[in-house]
């Protein structure tokens, strides 16, 4: 039997929300992702991390669920874990778990269950950042260009580099957050988040960098993205999984054509949201086929107005930045474009080295013509065809 010594940090774990929107006919902790469910995961993580006292808020009535959840995720652990029965707000649940600190904690996290893929790195950074005086949340860079609206219409611009999106656990000192928290229990006021409620009483909090992984489940979609993440790591693997990619663009528009990572100076562009590269965007169809992380348009359509105009240098490492959060490396990708122009073997070496820089993988691209048969043969645009092998490497920790 291992001697685990008496921690001073607690992980309070909040799983007594209803899960309306996930609509999954179960609270969303209790709601299965693979095997395993949302408050497994979520608990697999945090005994992953540093020891520390465990205290799981559980909804009234599923108390004996969350203890057997609890102990399967806890191993040698187990007596470091505590469920209690959390209130009819999440205010009221942190202030249940509160009360069940041990006297020797003088640090604690709290933790949504709903981030059931926190990496276990990130809970012992949050941890340690924590100081007498300071909260800390992790929290990663608002990307989307964001919008103030009202009564339907856009108002102003917001700034997004002034903004962050926060995550769990965010970590307090034990004093200052109980006394926080009797505070606003007393005044009666509702907070959107402990950081929140910790600053409301006149404390600071810092942030640290937090993680892709430790996203909230809420919707249906959130469900099925956990779940592709979690795909690699369930059948981990060196069997390669392969992907096919297809794109089409006329040639339209003005300026040169992009194709292949490459400018084509005199050449008639092709039409498109960004810059119209085909073999490019058949790469990164191929590519996220393979690792079961949606398409194209998911990640870079018309509703990402960030990528307005990108070229394939910036779609190509974005996807490979998804594949490694995602716990994959890219195997080889080969193309295939048809088209009677532009000439392209004088360029082939150019372009494979330029696409194979980025993605950190072999890339080989072929050009055929049609026999002037389709609207390839005739000149009116450019098919590409794309297939790409990904190897599963394991989740990453952040």
């Amino acid at each position: 039997m291992t001697i685990i010594p008496v921690p001073r940090t607690a992980i309070i774990v909040v799983a007594a929300g209803s899960g309306t929107r996930l609509a999954a006919g179960a609270p969303k902790a209790f709601v299965g992702i693979d095997a395993r469910s949302v408050l497994r995961h979520v608990l697999e993580g945090v005994f992953a991390a540093a020891p520390a006292q465990v205290i799981v808020v559980a909804p009234v009535g599923l108390e004996g669920d969350a203890e057997t959840e609890l102990r399967a995720a806890a191993g040698e652990r187990v007596d470091l874990g505590r469920v209690v029965t959390g209130g009819s707000t999440r205010q009221q649940s942190v202030a249940a778990g509160l009360a069940a600190l041990w006297g020797d904690i003088d640090t604690v996290l709290v933790h949504d269950a709903a981030r059931a893929l926190t990496p276990p790195s990130q809970i012992d950074a949050v941890a340690a950042a924590v100081t007498p005086e300071v909260g800390v949340i992790p929290a990663l860079p608002v990307v989307d260009t964001l919008k103030k609206v009202a009564s339907g219409a856009v108002v102003a611009a917001v700034d997004r580099s002034e903004l962050a999106a926060a995550q769990t656990p965010q970590g307090f000192p034990r004093a200052l957050l109980e006394a926080a928290y009797s505070a606003a229990l007393a005044g009666g006021i509702e907070y959107t988040d402990d950081a929140a409620l910790f600053a409301a009483a006149g404390h600071s909090v810092r942030y640290i960098d937090g993680s892709p992984r430790a996203f909230k489940i809420t919707t249906p979609t959130d469900l099925e993205r956990a779940r592709h993440l979690l795909a690699p790591s369930v059948a981990a693997s060196p069997i390669p999984r392969v992907g096919i990619g297809t794109d089409v663009h006329a040639f339209g528009g003005e300026g040169n054509l992009w194709l292949a990572g490459l400018e084509w100076p005199g050449e008639q562009p092709l039409s498109g949201h960004s810059d119209g590269d085909a073999v490019a965007h058949a790469i990164v169809d191929a590519l996220l086929g393979a690792a079961g992380l949606g398409d194209i348009g998911e990640h870079f359509g018309t509703a990402h107005p960030e990528y307005a105009g990108a070229h394939a240098e910036v779609f190509l490492a974005r996807t490979r930045e998804l594949l490694t959060e995602a716990g994959f490396r890219i195997g080889n990708v080969s193309v295939q474009m048809q088209g009677n122009r532009p000439r392209f073997s004088p360029r082939r070496v150019e372009a494979e080295g330029v696409l194979s820089a980025v993605l950190g993988a072999p890339v080989s691209v072929t050009a055929t013509t049609t026999d002037r048969l389709g609207f390839p043969g005739r000149g009116e645009g450019i098919s590409v065809t794309a297939v790409a092998s990904v190897v599963s490497s394991g989740p990453t920790a952040g």
